[in-house]
């Protein structure tokens, strides 16, 4: 019997699989019971284009919590700003194989409110 670490690494594998046919850029999402993170990667060169989490100092004066919705929907404005800036308009959604509940739902509601498609 799989651990649910191992099932949900097998669930994104395959999304990224998926996204990976499409040839778009990714909004990757991980999330800790402390933190939540936000990369936009660039899988034809491997290379991380923006990235945005709870640890950073300008973000983490203003939470008391880094792993609630509200320090979620901070991250998801914080990256779409970023990837804008970046000339990047159009991602596909990473959810890394975490349910689209929550605080994964409220990054990517956040990030479509700022600018970015889905």
């Amino acid at each position: 019997m799989q651990n649910l670490k191992q099932m949900r690494l097998r669930r994104a594998r395959r999304s990224r699989a998926k996204i990976a046919e499409l040839g778009i850029f990714r909004l990757s999402v991980h999330r800790t019971n402390a933190h939540i993170y936000a990369q936009l990667i660039d899988d034809s060169g491997g290379k991380v284009l923006a990235s945005a989490s709870t640890l950073e100092p300008e973000i983490r004066k203003d939470l008391t919590c880094g792993g609630n919705v509200v320090a979620a929907s901070i991250i998801g404005k914080r990256i779409a700003e970023k990837a804008i800036k970046c000339g990047i308009e159009a991602v596909a959604f990473d959810r890394s194989g975490y349910k689209y509940h929550g605080r994964v739902k409220a990054l990517a509601e956040a990030a479509r409110d700022n600018g970015l498609k889905f």
